[in-house]
């Protein structure tokens, strides 16, 4: 199974769900958001890519400093679409997604932090969590797609059938590990307090809560393979 992940050159934290991937047989291949290559090139390999993977940004996919990489992007999202790879987003990666696919996303009155319970109609392919949240912008899903959950701050959740093969994305984050919430939280300071939120807290949250959240990614994975189509070898323990 190849797996492309389309991330920041700076922040290649997939976590669980890069873990998982692996244990499934996952070769995962990163490429850096900031200078996408054509998709023809990725594929001169001629190995089929069976998955596409967008991971968070600090970025804002209606930047308008960002459009000739959001446009990139996106361009691969439809492109893997049609030619037949699934597509799974993250946060950043979910609001690329949508606007890529006919939505758009847009910066909210405030952040949405911390480990919170997303409000379900799909409880395998959009569990209730808590989820870890951290981001500032949101999205409008795409006129075809379903939006399988949702929190007071917006949609989390949504699945698109009609650009060829299906794609999934989720606003929460199942992949952050503690170390990476940590991290978020020391340098997104400022975004820490527009929440009125206690980092500190926040960390010791995201620590106590590992164990529960790796299970939960791992589980989402497996039902978001399942959902995508895409065949995986038995895990690896």
């Amino acid at each position: 199974m190849r797996v492309v992940v389309i991330a920041d050159e700076t922040d290649r934290e997939g976590g669980y769900v890069t873990e998982r991937l692996r244990q499934l047989g996952g070769a995962v291949e990163f490429v850096d958001r900031g200078a996408l290559p054509v998709l023809a090139e990725h594929a001169s390999s001629g190995v089929p890519v069976d998955l596409l993977v967008l991971l968070g940004s600090t970025r804002s996919a209606h930047d308008p400093r960002l459009v000739r990489d959001v446009m990139a992007e996106s361009d691969w999202v439809r492109g893997s679409l049609a030619a037949g790879t699934p597509v799974m987003g993250i946060c950043f990666g979910a609001q690329l997604m949508a606007r890529a696919l006919g939505g758009h996303s847009y910066r909210m009155d405030a952040p949405e932090i911390g480990w919170v319970r997303v409000d379900t109609t799909d409880p395998v392919l959009c569990p209730p969590g808590p989820w870890g949240q951290f981001h500032q912008d949101t999205f409008v899903p795409p006129q075809n797609a379903r939006v399988l959950g949702s929190t007071w701050y917006g949609p989390q959740c949504f699945v698109e059938e009609s650009h060829g093969a299906p794609a999934i994305a989720w606003q929460f984050h199942p992949e952050v590990v503690p170390e990476v919430y940590a991290r978020w939280v020391d340098e997104e300071k400022a975004t820490v307090r527009a929440a009125e939120a206690d980092g500190a807290e926040l960390v010791r949250e995201a620590r106590r809560l590992a164990p529960q959240a790796r299970t939960r990614a791992f589980a989402l994975v497996d039902a978001a393979l399942d959902y995508l189509g895409v065949e995986v070898a038995p895990p690896v323990s």
